[in-house]
């Protein structure tokens, strides 16, 4: 992880508000992981997501738990290594996932979990009782736990197609659509990640020596890089969702309008990671997630918005960057009475 990669000092806040005094123990705690306290009262600083990694590991060495003090319970020292030894020797993601739930939920009083197989798409599922919902970190930090441990099991990246929470939107959610999905849902009956079912069949190959690797890093090696919201894809993106799909422009035409030739576009998004396509696609599928959460909007007016020809191909499309087709994916996402 380069030090360029930054988290926002809000979450570096939100870290210390169970776990450390404030005041002078606070003070003394952020200087020994590299962080100016001075930044506390800066609401848009960012720090190093190495700095965030230290401090998360010394608060959690500190208080003997590993999860800032958030549950009755805590999540004792060596509990992240014991979740991921007792998840790497399951023969697929699926067992793994089941083993570490399992784990999870004897750990943590208030946040017991299972995960559900529903055809093509899957979700991992707080079973909360009707009491008030927790903070927004709360859940954020168990998803990250979850979720990092998920992708490292599996070997790659899972995406997320939607996370649902019980609690208010928090003030900030940058970091968070970066780390897990554009498509956070606040306020909703349950909490819930949901992700495509495919990978759940995935074999699980870990070494001890991987395990040893992983560990060594952690957590820093499951914060997600922060993306510059001043970046050309980012820029790109940004303009494409405030016009209709069929006045997107071609990439000579782009690239025209941003000043520069076709190849020196391509150049520059290469070096970000990206193409335009890439970045097109991207931005149909948040539109279509989004827009499928909205029982009143219907497939052909979505596949019409998208610049689909017609409903098949939305369809086709969709089905490539889910793993589920359109319907089932607005009958699990408006399903909220099950």
């Amino acid at each position: 992880m380069s030090e360029k990669d930054t988290i926002s000092m809000q979450l570096v806040r939100e870290a210390l508000a169970q776990s450390c005094a404030p005041g002078a123990a606070t003070e003394e705690v952020l200087s020994k992981v590299g962080i100016d306290p001075a930044l506390l009262h800066r609401s848009d600083a960012r720090v190093p997501a190495s700095a965030y990694a230290r401090l998360w590991r010394l608060l959690a060495r500190r208080g003997d738990d590993e999860f800032f003090g958030m549950d009755p319970r805590r999540l004792k020292s060596g509990s992240f290594e014991f979740l991921c030894r007792s998840a790497m020797v399951q023969p697929t993601l699926a067992a793994g996932l089941t083993s570490g739930l399992g784990f999870l939920s004897l750990m943590l009083e208030n946040m017991p979990a299972q995960w559900v197989r529903q055809q093509s798409l899957a979700e991992v599922v707080l079973l909360e009782d009707d009491k008030q919902p927790r903070r927004a970190f709360t859940y954020f930090t168990y998803w990250m736990i979850v979720h990092g441990v998920a992708c490292w099991l599996a070997g790659r990246r899972i995406p997320i197609l939607a996370i649902e929470l019980r609690c208010p939107r928090p003030d900030f959610c940058d970091d968070y659509q970066v780390m897990f999905s554009e498509n956070l849902r606040f306020d909703r009956p349950r909490t819930r990640m949901i992700f495509s079912a495919d990978c759940l069949d995935l074999p699980i190959k870990r070494s001890p020596e991987e395990l040893k690797r992983f560990l060594s890093l952690a957590p820093a090696n499951i914060l997600v890089r922060y993306r510059d919201p001043q970046s050309l894809a980012s820029r790109i993106k940004q303009d494409l969702r405030q016009l209709p799909a069929e006045l997107w422009p071609e990439t000579e035409a782009l690239a025209q309008r941003l000043c520069m030739s076709a190849s020196t576009l391509r150049r520059r998004l290469a070096e970000e990671g990206q193409t335009y396509q890439g970045l097109k696609d991207s931005v149909r599928k948040e539109l279509a997630i989004v827009w499928l959460a909205e029982p009143s909007i219907s497939f052909v007016e979505i596949a019409m918005r998208l610049g689909f020809a017609d409903v098949s191909s939305f369809y086709k499309a969709f089905r490539k960057w889910s793993g589920s087709n359109p319907g089932h994916y607005r009958s699990l996402i408006l399903n909220e009475a099950e």
